[in-house]
């Protein structure tokens, strides 16, 4: 059953045995690039997922709960809508940076089942989640803002920073721009399993209810484990604008 149809998002529960699992579907157009409604949407799909924690009886509450996001056919998402991005500079940016940071300190732990190609923004939407699941036969996943000729915010250098932590990988994921394929992904640490195309959504379910454990009570604990785990670079999602370089006085 849906709990939430949006035009671009749509919200359900896998498991009705688990209220505080949820499904969270990307649907906007065949590439699922970011824009202001389709982050307002996201937005609002997570505010729905709160309230409906806070209204949990305390007994389905002790279940536990966790998101899982994904989408279908070619990308899980292309990354930002350039032009919008360029036309609306600060408009767009800082509610799609703060976006990245609520999702990073989402008070249930998150999945990504990444079911195609996720570049730029769409790489840091799925590194935003605890947990990545990339299917196998299909997708890569690529930071390719060199090619495009486009700085990175603070904020988005930052949270690709503190999920690829192998500097051989972030360097190529950066500065060369390298498409990783799914198993360079996991052997570069950012992506946590490789499954065929038929068995995403069940692994990532899995994962999903393995850690709803973890959300006993659906209380704040998680999201204040992460807002301290993650706190440089959520600091740099809300607070370090959209200048880069900037600390070093430098002008790009």
């Amino acid at each position: 059953m849906s709990l939430v149809n949006l035009p671009l998002i749509k919200l359900t529960n896998p498991d009705s045995s688990l209220p505080g699992l949820f499904l969270m579907e990307l649907n906007n157009g065949a590439e699922n690039r970011f824009t202001i409604q389709f982050v307002s949407e996201i937005m609002q799909a997570l505010d729905y997922i709160d309230q409906a924690l806070d209204n949990i009886p305390e007994e389905e509450a002790q279940k536990g709960g966790a998101l899982i996001t994904t989408s279908q056919g070619k990308f899980y998402s292309n990354g930002l809508a350039i032009e919008a991005a360029m036309r609306d500079g600060d408009a767009f940016y800082i509610p799609f940076m703060a976006m990245l940071s609520r999702l990073l300190t989402f008070r249930l732990p998150t999945v990504a089942a990444i079911n195609g190609h996720a570049f730029a923004g769409g790489c840091m939407f799925a590194l935003a989640h605890d947990v990545r699941v990339m299917r196998s036969d299909r997708g890569w996943i690529a930071m390719n803002e060199i090619d495009l000729g486009i700085p990175l915010m603070p904020g988005m250098a930052a949270i690709v920073r503190c999920k690829i932590n192998q500097p051989s990988y972030l360097r190529d994921c950066v500065l060369a721009g390298q498409r990783f394929k799914a198993s360079d992904a996991v052997a570069g640490g950012f992506v946590d399993k490789v499954v065929s195309e038929d068995q995403l959504r069940d692994t990532a379910v899995q994962y999903a209810k393995q850690m709803a454990q973890k959300a006993r009570g659906l209380g704040q604990v998680i999201h204040l484990l992460k807002a301290e785990m993650y706190r440089d670079t959520v600091e740099l999602l809300l607070n370090g604008g959209t200048s880069p370089g900037s600390y070093m006085q430098a002008k790009l």
